[in-house]
């Protein structure tokens, strides 16, 4: 059952209240903590408490300080401390309990481990499994982990456009959170365009549970091959492309946007995967559980590195009506070897170095969508000339590709190279610039969290206190938020 709750105007009440008392005796410890705050004073948590009330049995005992909680764990991530730092802390500090808008009682660490239970229904308990020692080959900078099978971004795409999604995943409820609890008010705050241009990326999340796992044999090496016990069994070895090196953990994938006019970069789906998966599966379906995620949401543009090149993208994009701004892959660059002759007729036709027209000899299917042209020669179709001694000397004769001009690939809605495709394509480092925020400066990447399921979690709070940094702001410099004034520090210089 869920316990007694605050609202929202109920819990700025008892702040202000509460924050009175203490700028009478000492305002300048106020200011310390101006900025978290600020941020807990606009920040509404009504609609959690409406998600959160199916997930609570009807009888029992009442679950109390869940507003509390949640808050908590914000102020833990603005502060960058841990939440045995936070027991001490909050009981010794009058201040931090009322932030946090704790009256009486304080919980114990227990009842906020429950709290994240009740959120995300992953199972990340220390299991037995099978050592999985660390990849010794390393990749070249910039470059993926491979696909394990080829052909599951077609799968995927094909089952997205059939109206199948993954709506059981555990981590649904906390995106839910965050779309109402704060992509919604920067929404009606003016900070997101209700016509959006999106920005996909996957960036390393390492965990902090050891790789080589709890022995439970009695075996003398340590390197034996035994099961081991793994307080993150969900963790697995990725490769780090920006810094070349192996790592242990979970990819995270992003979608953020970036305002143009405030200069805002914000994040709006957030989501954990293997750190084995490659980012072009990872961003179907997270293009896919974006729009279920946002149905009042119009998306305009998706970019992404060329991670996504493939035609399965493009063809999803397409699906949902997405302008597709993506990079392509170099991976194939160079392969037109006889630049020098080749032209074409009005109608496409490539013409061979004999001055003749080649044959059509077919369309080379949806995954490479190219036409396919034979020498006109060994076909039959005329004589052989001078020419024909320096063309290739292959019995099957030269072949040549073109891409037809619906190609979705190259093609693209926002001409491909123009100025307009370039100046879009700048808009993907606002991706970059989050991931930035949510690692490092709301300390993600540094955090001693292990498990998927915590890790997720503190995700959402970092990406939250992105949000509230930016509503805070905003609201400031439009005087619609002025702290002074509202906590009775005028007096304060």
């Amino acid at each position: 059952m869920l316990g007694k709750w605050l609202s929202h105007d109920e819990y700025r009440n008892f702040l202000v209240k509460k924050m009175a008392i203490l700028s009478s005796v000492n305002p300048w410890i106020i200011f310390e903590y101006e900025a978290i705050i600020s941020k807990l004073h606009i920040l509404n948590l009504d609609p959690l408490k409406t998600i959160l009330e199916p997930y609570y049995s009807l009888t029992g005992r009442p679950s109390k300080h869940q507003a509390e909680i949640f808050r908590s764990f914000i102020i833990m991530n603005h502060l960058q401390i841990s939440l045995d730092q936070w027991i001490s802390k909050v009981e010794h500090n009058y201040l931090l309990r009322v932030i946090a808008g704790f009256d009486d009682q304080i919980p114990g660490v227990a009842s906020y481990y429950d709290f994240i239970d009740r959120l995300i229904k992953f199972d990340d308990k220390a299991r037995v499994k099978n050592k999985k020692r660390k990849p010794s080959k390393k990749l070249k900078q910039g470059q993926k982990l491979p696909h394990k099978k080829s052909g599951t971004v077609q799968k995927l795409v094909d089952q997205i456009i059939k109206d199948r999604r993954l709506n059981a995943r555990p981590e649904k409820l906390i995106q839910e959170i965050f779309a109402s609890v704060c992509v919604k008010p920067s929404l009606d705050l003016g900070l997101i365009d209700n016509e959006i241009i999106i920005s996909g990326d996957g960036t390393c999340i390492r965990t902090n549970a050891s790789h080589f796992g709890k022995k439970t044999c009695e075996c003398e090496s340590f390197t034996c091959d035994c099961p081991r016990k793994f307080s993150d069994p969900n963790a697995t070895w990725g490769w780090d492309s920006h810094n070349k090196q192996w790592f242990y953990g979970y990819t995270g994938y992003f979608i953020s946007t970036y305002n143009k006019k405030l200069k805002l970069d914000l994040p709006i789906y957030l989501r954990l995967v293997d750190a084995k998966r490659h980012d072009s599966i990872s961003a179907v379906v997270a293009i896919a559980e974006f729009i279920d995620l946002y149905p009042n949401l119009s998306v305009k543009t998706f970019l992404s590195d060329s991670a996504s090149d493939n035609y399965p993208t493009y063809e999803l994009l397409e699906h949902f009506n997405i302008n597709a701004v993506i990079a392509l892959n170099s991976k194939n660059k160079g392969n037109w070897k006889y630049p020098e002759y080749l032209t074409l007729t009005d109608h496409g036709v490539p013409i061979c170095p004999a001055k003749h027209g080649m044959i059509n000899w077919g369309f080379c299917g949806k995954d490479r969508c190219r036409i396919k042209w034979r020498c006109p020669k060994v076909l039959g179709k005329v004589e052989h000339s001078e020419a024909c001694e320096d063309c290739s000397p292959s019995n099957y004769g030269r072949v040549i590709y073109t891409k037809p001009e619906w190609d979705l690939r190259l093609y693209t809605r926002i001409a491909r190279g123009t100025l307009a495709w370039k100046n879009t394509m700048k808009q993907r480092t606002a991706a970059e610039r989050v991931n930035n925020r949510i690692l490092h400066n709301y300390g993600v990447e540094q955090c001693k969290h292990r498990g998927k399921k915590k890790l997720s979690f503190i995700t959402m709070i970092a990406g939250l206190n992105v949000h509230l940094d930016a509503q805070v702001k905003h609201l400031t410099a439009n005087n619609l938020f002025d702290f002074k004034s509202i906590f009775c520090l005028k007096s304060v210089a």
